[in-house]
């Protein structure tokens, strides 16, 4: 195995007699990612360039037919460089990451997985790099997952800092021991200039796309088509809605293992005609133009990226008690939250959408002001700006003579 030779970096210091942070941003994912990747991607194209020094790295299944996190890193600007694998335990990974952090002068590797996770602690004694987290969540619902999160949690209580992206997440790592002082939240943010309404051409032709005529009603939601997010709980949610208002589309944006599970149940209930299952979109902005309203089902989040994004774009939300939904918004305030695994309060709460158009306006304007300040990446980047130089300075204060 083989890693792309290193391109070039600037080094230039960051102050007088000091010199940029070199930062190695570290996950494993298969396929097109998630919300982790648009944070991860973003934020190395958005770092200050004279104080650090960013570097994408992805861990590739070489199996993998659909990664396309190389071509996004290259649309962003984004210094990036993968390690291709044969399998998920292929020991060439290792010595690989070893020698992009020597050809690179790595200082801190920055992991965002439970596979990441323990690599940065071991590459950590290795290298002697500085091991910090993002725990971006642990929604996987299978027992192979559940088995890789009661380890990952352990792991994580081991580094001198860790991110979260909910204040649920870092309680749930201060139970499997990591101390309070070394846990952070950090909630997911999004960038509210790329994520905002643009005129009237943009929601015709998402209106277009979605086959949805001037006079209906489109309640949307993103997501991968998976257990965890309850998309039929959804669809029962809708049944009685679609019944009593003809006006009513539901569109589901994403692609998954239960793809045509859904279907069939989309069928079964009689709302073929009234589902719009648009598969996954690479850029899903346009299609956010022609939403009313913005449901999401699930019954685990680590801080949910698309209800963000509907945030960011004043589309009303509805949104279960999932994860980090509720350091995102307060319920009444910026979106009504509901119950999981709740189907009559998950219709009521998008039947009020459609009958209180006002209220939910308000909120929608509501949420859209908190994406453009507590929100948003700007500051969510200067936050995790200060953890980078908080682990730069320890490190110098112990080896300092």
């Amino acid at each position: 195995m083989t890693a792309p030779p290193a391109a070039s970096v600037s080094l230039e210091p960051a102050s007088p007699g000091g010199r940029c942070l070199r930062i190695l941003e570290l996950r494993s994912v298969w396929g097109t990612g998630g919300g982790p990747e648009k944070t991860i991607l973003l934020g190395a194209a958005q770092a200050d360039p004279s104080r650090y020094a960013v570097t994408v790295c992805y861990i590739r299944d070489e199996r993998d037919t659909v990664f396309n996190i190389d071509q996004r890193a290259k649309d962003l600007g984004v210094e990036y460089v993968d390690v291709r694998e044969r399998n998920s335990f292929d020991w060439r990974v290792f010595p690989a990451l070893r020698r992009i952090i020597r050809e690179r002068g790595i200082d801190i590797v920055h992991a965002h997985d439970y596979k990441t996770d323990l690599l940065a602690l071991l590459l950590a004694r290795a290298e002697n790099v500085i091991p910090f987290s993002t725990a971006h969540g642990f929604s996987g619902m299978s027992r192979k997952d559940r088995a890789y999160y009661f380890v990952d949690r352990r792991l994580l209580a081991r580094f001198p800092r860790v991110v979260v992206v909910s204040g649920r997440l870092k309680q749930e790592l201060l139970d499997a021991g990591a101390r309070p002082g070394r846990v952070t939240v950090i909630p997911n943010s999004v960038d509210h200039r790329q994520f905002q309404r643009e005129d009237a051409r943009w929601r015709a032709e998402a209106r277009t796309r979605l086959q949805a005529s001037p006079e209906q009603f489109v309640i949307g939601t993103v997501g991968r088509l998976e257990e965890v997010k309850r998309l039929d709980l959804l669809l029962d949610a809708f049944a009685p809605i679609a019944r009593e208002h003809p006006h009513a589309v539901l569109a589901v944006v994403g692609d998954g293992p239960l793809k045509d599970a859904l279907h069939a149940q989309a069928a079964r209930l009689g709302l073929t005609a009234r589902c719009r299952f648009m598969g996954h979109q690479s850029d899903v902005r346009l299609l956010l133009h022609g939403f009313d309203a913005y449901a999401q089902s699930s019954v685990s989040e680590g801080s949910p990226n698309a209800v963000l994004e509907a945030m960011a774009m004043s589309i009303p939300v509805v949104a279960t008690d999932a994860g980090g939904t509720t350091d995102i918004m307060d319920h009444g305030v910026h979106g009504l939250i509901v119950p999981p695994l709740d189907v009559d309060a998950l219709r009521a709460g998008i039947a009020s959408l459609m009958t209180d158009t006002a209220g939910a306006r308000t909120r929608a304007i509501a949420a859209r002001a908190r994406v453009e300040d507590e929100l948003s990446f700007e500051r969510r980047m200067r936050r995790l700006e200060t953890i980078y130089d908080d682990l730069a300075a320890d490190r110098d204060a112990r080896v300092r003579p």
